[in-house]
């Protein structure tokens, strides 16, 4: 994996990771900000693993929606020390321990942004069932 950055202005930089060109902005006015990417990147890692783990059982599911929310330390470099992702998944109640399964799996063994992120943050999750 590869990445180019460069700095346009104040705290914006264009960054380009294969054939995708997006801005980063410190400032939050032209784009997110690097630890917001960070956040955005566990819950569509950890998606990405839950839909395959899913489909290799045969879980039939609609609606699938992560949030994720982080509280930092105070001090800098203001870490991530509590992360709380919340899964919407829309499939019958009788799937849910199958979730769960999905979901444990991918944040403690297959998800790399994770894994990455648990050595300074405690990662935890709630698990919506949509009717």
């Amino acid at each position: 994996m590869k990445t180019s950055t460069t700095w346009k202005h104040d705290h914006a930089f264009e960054s380009r990771l294969e054939d995708n060109v997006f801005l980063v902005d410190g400032n939050k006015k032209e784009g997110p900000n690097p630890k917001a990417l960070l956040l955005t990147a566990v819950a569509a890692c950890s998606g990405i693993d839950v839909v395959d783990i899913l489909a290799k059982m045969k879980v039939d599911f609609t609606d699938l929606n992560i949030d994720a929310e982080a509280d930092q330390t105070e001090h800098h470099p203001r870490v991530f020390k509590d992360i709380m992702i919340t899964y919407q998944l829309r499939t019958a109640e009788e799937n849910r321990d199958k979730v769960v399964k999905a979901i444990e799996l991918s944040l403690t063994k297959y998800c790399g942004v994770s894994a990455m992120l648990r050595k300074n943050s405690a990662i935890n999750y709630t698990l919506d069932i949509l009717k």
